[in-house]
């Protein structure tokens, strides 16, 4: 219909993924962070840093020693992601 050929088969995705024993605070801390991100109408901006960075915030609660190499790891996970949804967003 339409012209569009649809894939017999779905391509298979697992969910399953290796996370590195070095990488694993990050990464939880970016799952912790996944309903802190900054929307507009044109979607996805970004993290929001106050929710970790304030008094009483996600750093705070989850005893981060090295927040700089915690914020600048986030930033790479961030990046990454918007990178990701961008790719989502234009098909």
């Amino acid at each position: 219909m339409f012209g569009i050929v649809l894939p017999e088969q779905p391509a298979e995705r697992s969910n399953d993924f290796e996370v590195w024993e070095e990488n694993w605070d990050v990464v939880m801390m970016f799952l912790r962070m996944q309903t802190q991100w900054t929307t507009t109408m044109a979607g996805y901006m970004g993290l929001r840093y106050d929710v970790l960075v304030c008094p009483g915030g996600m750093f705070d609660l989850y005893n981060v020693e090295n927040r700089r190499e915690m914020l600048e790891d986030l930033q790479i996970m961030e990046a990454t992601a918007l990178s990701e949804l961008a790719k989502d967003k234009d098909g």
